[in-house]
């Protein structure tokens, strides 16, 4: 599955017409103003302007704050509707021209930081807002607004095939860091036009130690939940595992039913042997290689290991040597 969205967001002249824009995250209201006897001209269409023999200006120089917003944006667009859950974009490659990408390397570290924030923070708002809907006497429960990822993952390119104009910014996103063609986020760009980079983003090698962020990866678990195929790179020495929720942030989300507890296990790495730990947290059990866990009671993982949750899902555990 493949959306291809497209956004204007530049304000010009011409021949004695002013055009500005009010804009707000999902629509935009554009409206077409005559300084001379003619008649004003209003025209919307769900933030896509349509406008005859007009140009666009040279572009105006990208700040942190268009592209963050186009950030935003672009994972709003990219949404996937499940049964429980919304699942949002949270790998985003961005393109700029050469000259911009140029200009902006020296501080890219510091827009990735802001834009993880406020990616953060616009879930959080979106699960604040949300209400459910009421069928009689009964109200259903709104869909939690999830990611697939323990991070967001926001990457920074030079456009090498000479597509994206001054000023533009074109965002191709996943919903997971295993890309799959049937199973995308979306591609946006700011100045109007249809996104025309070519070049795919290659997933994560397996056997690479350092990760995108350049972490040391100390395990690799993989599994498929109700999202697709998924693949957990362990760089911290306490990984919490499960459903999640609200007050409940998971470093590893799996998106599945009641079933699995909303914290279901934790995996400890002691930091002076590398050995990892294993502890149940669950209502449902946690199983190792087919033997179930003592809830609440920590024992030692094997380097390579099978790890059941709740008899719903495996989880393929391997440490790195």
């Amino acid at each position: 599955m493949q959306r291809i969205n497209t956004y204007s967001a530049t304000a010009f002249r011409r021949a004695g017409q002013e055009l500005s824009w009010v804009a707000q995250l999902g629509t935009t209201l554009w409206f077409l103003h005559s300084e001379t006897s003619e008649n004003p001209v209003r025209h919307w269409a769900e933030g896509i302007i349509v406008a005859s023999d007009v140009r666009h200006p040279a572009a105006v120089q990208l700040s942190g704050q268009t592209i963050i917003t186009e950030l935003i944006r672009n994972m709003e667009m990219g949404q996937f509707e499940m049964a429980y859950s919304v699942l949002l974009p949270c790998v985003f490659d961005i393109y700029l021209h050469p000259d911009d990408h140029a200009r902006l390397s020296g501080i890219i570290p510091l827009i990735v930081e802001d834009a993880r924030r406020a990616l953060g923070a616009r879930v959080s708002e979106l699960n604040r807002n949300r209400g459910g809907l009421t069928f009689g006497r009964t109200k259903k429960p709104a869909k939690e607004y999830r990611i697939a990822s323990a991070v967001w993952i926001v990457e920074f390119h030079p456009d090498t095939e000479s597509t994206v104009p001054t000023g533009d910014v074109e965002i191709h996103s996943e919903l997971n860091e295993t890309a799959q063609p049937e199973f995308r986020g979306t591609k946006t760009t700011l100045l109007g036009r249809e996104p025309s980079v070519t070049s795919r983003r290659l997933p994560a090698a397996t056997q690479a130690l350092p990760t995108r962020t350049g972490q040391m990866t100390f395990a690799e678990i993989r599994y498929e939940d109700d999202s697709g195929p998924q693949v957990y790179q362990v760089t911290q020495n306490q990984v919490r595992v499960g459903r999640g929720g609200d007050d409940a942030l998971m470093d590893m989300a799996l998106y599945t039913g009641d079933e699995v507890s909303r914290e279901h296990l934790l995996l400890r790495r002691d930091a002076a042997t590398g050995q990892f730990l294993i502890t149940d947290c669950s209502t449902n059990g946690t199983w190792v290689n087919g033997r179930r866990l003592k809830k609440g009671v920590e024992e030692e993982l094997p380097p390579r290991a099978e790890i059941g949750v709740a008899e719903v899902l495996n989880l393929a555990f391997e440490a790195r040597k």
